[in-house]
């Protein structure tokens, strides 16, 4: 029999590229995506990372929290969703 935690990576593993094209649109659609532009830029210039390891250690803290809860909000909608829809196939 297989645990839950296995269920739940195959249907995520099913449904991922649904979740994150739905996750890239909607960064899109409330400007993150510039945002976390304007973070590079800045992190470039005030503190000199020239290479992408040092732009990306800066700047994920911050771009992590400019993710608005109603995106955060819609995705877990949907992970969950999908869940309840596994569970209900395999009973």
């Amino acid at each position: 029999m297989y645990s839950k935690s296995v269920d739940q990576i195959t249907i995520l593993q099913g449904d991922r590229t649904k979740l994150k094209d739905l996750l890239r649109l909607r960064l899109i659609e409330c400007g993150w995506n510039d945002q976390v532009r304007y973070l590079c830029r800045k992190a470039i210039v005030e503190n000199g990372h020239t290479n992408v390891d040092g732009i990306v250690q800066v700047v994920t803290p911050e771009a992590r929290t400019l993710i608005p809860d109603v995106v955060k909000r819609e995705l877990l909608q949907k992970i969950r969703m999908s869940l309840v829809q596994q569970e209900k196939l395999d009973l």
